[in-house]
């Protein structure tokens, strides 16, 4: 009995390891590549338990969430051969682990080499084509949404994807950075001397329209106050007519009274120079010899 247990205990630890060689996982967060004596035979698995043939199969896994490649700054000329400091990362992850097995190795450090060459070459390119003025302020966003569209096209070939890429930082030198200012400062002027002229215009167009407006409401107030005035005038004329026909000296009675009401008394220190014969003072006449 007991010759047979150790050879069975052997046996059992021989299964047990070949069954071990013979399977493998795949975390959700990993890529695999099966080999096969050096040569792939399988790159696409899902999460989960596999299996291959132990010795002549072995396994390189890889991993599967993005990975930031942030490179420390460096200089690249503009289109004006001035130098600036670029300060930039880049978010990758492995897309096809077949094709970055065949190009690196599965070396990932060999991978962050290729994509820092493919970083570089995209700014050096984009910024020797702008000024520094373009490169640092308003085609800044469009530098970096190129170069993700241009650099996915280049890391395609050995098996990545890029996912982002940024501008951190981008500096001037100091010899730089005095003559951007400067050009940026009279920009800025210029542009609010502009703004200024085309609002002094604006405003000479409004002043404009407002004063004939104005002209033309008080011409049309005048117009309709005249016609007013002169009904009023025709109106009155009338009713003194008709007043005139009904009784014709009760109304030279009113009116002459109407008229020393107006002329007579109204201030203290008022003189009146009128003969006293005139007929202004008749009824005043007629008064007195009556008393």
């Amino acid at each position: 009995m007991n010759r047979w247990l150790t050879p069975l205990i052997v046996l059992l630890a021989l299964i047990a390891v070949v069954g071990y060689m013979s399977v493998f996982v795949v975390d959700e967060r990993e890529n695999a590549v099966k080999l096969r004596f050096g040569e792939i035979v399988s790159d696409d698995y899902e999460p989960g338990l596999h299996f291959k043939w132990p010795i002549a199969e072995r396994v390189r896994k890889f991993e599967q969430r993005i990975v930031t490649l942030d490179h420390r700054p460096e200089r690249f000329l503009t289109a004006e051969r001035k130098n600036v400091i670029v300060d930039f990362f880049v978010k990758w992850r492995i897309e096809n682990p077949g094709d970055f097995y065949r190009a690196t190795g599965g070396d990932m450090d060999q991978a962050r080499d290729r994509l820092l060459q493919i970083a570089r070459a995209g700014i050096r390119n984009e910024f020797a084509s702008r000024m520094v003025q373009e490169v640092i302020s308003a085609e800044r966003a469009e530098i970096m949404e190129l170069m993700v569209d241009r650099g996915r096209e280049a890391a395609a070939e050995f098996g990545i994807s890029i996912v982002d890429f940024r501008l951190k930082q981008i500096e001037l030198p100091d010899s730089v950075t005095e003559s951007v200012f400067d050009r940026m400062t009279n920009e800025r002027r210029r542009d609010a001397a502009r703004l200024r002229a085309e609002g002094e215009e604006e405003s000479e167009r409004i002043r404009a329209d407002a004063d004939r407006q104005r002209e033309e409401i008080l011409a049309e107030a005048y117009r309709d106050a005249e016609q007013i005035r002169g009904d009023g005038d025709a109106t009155a004329a009338r009713t003194y007519a008709e007043a005139y026909e009904q009784n014709e000296e009760f109304f030279s009675f009113y009116r002459s009274m109407t008229a020393y009401q107006r002329s007579i008394g109204q201030h203290e220190h008022d003189i009146l120079v009128i003969e006293p014969d005139g007929d202004f003072f008749d009824y005043f006449k007629d008064q007195i010899q009556e008393d």
